[in-house]
């Protein structure tokens, strides 16, 4: 349209596209999603049911779990940030930063799940990223014996247990400053370990999570 209109020369659009394909020319505006691509390459990627369906309400710790990836800016540098909590309790359970999106981000992050008490009653509630419909997170979720649940797609209420966490963390946590990656992997440790054992909260019955769910277990006991 453009050589046409500014130029008056008419070319074929897929003559176009040859020539771009012979000297490697790749606009700069709207990029292909490497992760769109490979989901489309694929037919092994599932969806599963929103069976969570926003009943964020739970008195049982480690029957609801919700997980998500944020973003995290540094140094004029992107890093990313994995996380699960228990909806219960809101105790951050498994988390991994990392450099890269690549599926170690949240294998890892699953991987650390295993020293808590899961049930074959627990839910693990997520978006409907690339990284949570991958065969390999599938399996792990399997291999764990839990129940998987997906938000409905452009829902991220449906999630916003773990987008409550990312907003805390973001707010109260000077994350910018850092000048390294392994700065900044200390500092979400510091902060997620202040989280869960320090900051009180009322909706908690004004104890920190761990406490909370002490609380419960002792109750449930």
């Amino acid at each position: 349209m453009d050589l046409k209109n500014k130029k008056g020369i008419i070319i074929n659009h897929k003559k176009i596209i040859r020539i771009m394909n012979k000297y490697n020319l790749i606009t700069k505006i709207r990029r292909r999603n490497p992760y769109r691509n490979m989901f489309k390459k694929t037919q092994e990627h599932r969806f599963f049911p929103n069976i969570l369906n926003r009943e964020f309400k739970e008195n049982i710790p480690y029957r609801k779990l919700s997980t998500d990836i944020t973003y995290v800016y540094f140094n004029n540098r992107k890093a990313y940030l994995s996380v699960v909590k228990d909806i219960a309790t809101k105790e951050v359970l498994s988390w991994q930063p990392s450099t890269s999106l690549s599926m170690n981000i949240v294998l890892n992050t699953i991987n650390k799940l295993n020293k808590h008490n899961l049930t074959k009653e627990t839910l693990i509630h997520s978006d409907q990223g690339f990284h949570y419909t991958n065969p390999e997170y599938i399996q792990k979720i399997k291999e764990l014996n839990i129940i998987q649940s997906m938000s409905r797609k452009g829902k991220c209420i449906d999630n916003c247990p773990i987008e409550s966490f990312f907003g805390h963390f973001k707010d109260e946590v000077d994350y910018k400053e850092c000048k390294t990656f392994e700065e900044l992997s200390d500092k979400i440790e510091e902060y997620i370990n202040y989280y869960n054992n320090e900051r009180y909260q009322w909706n908690l019955k004004k104890m920190t999570p761990v406490q909370y769910r002490n609380h419960l277990l002792s109750q449930k006991s």
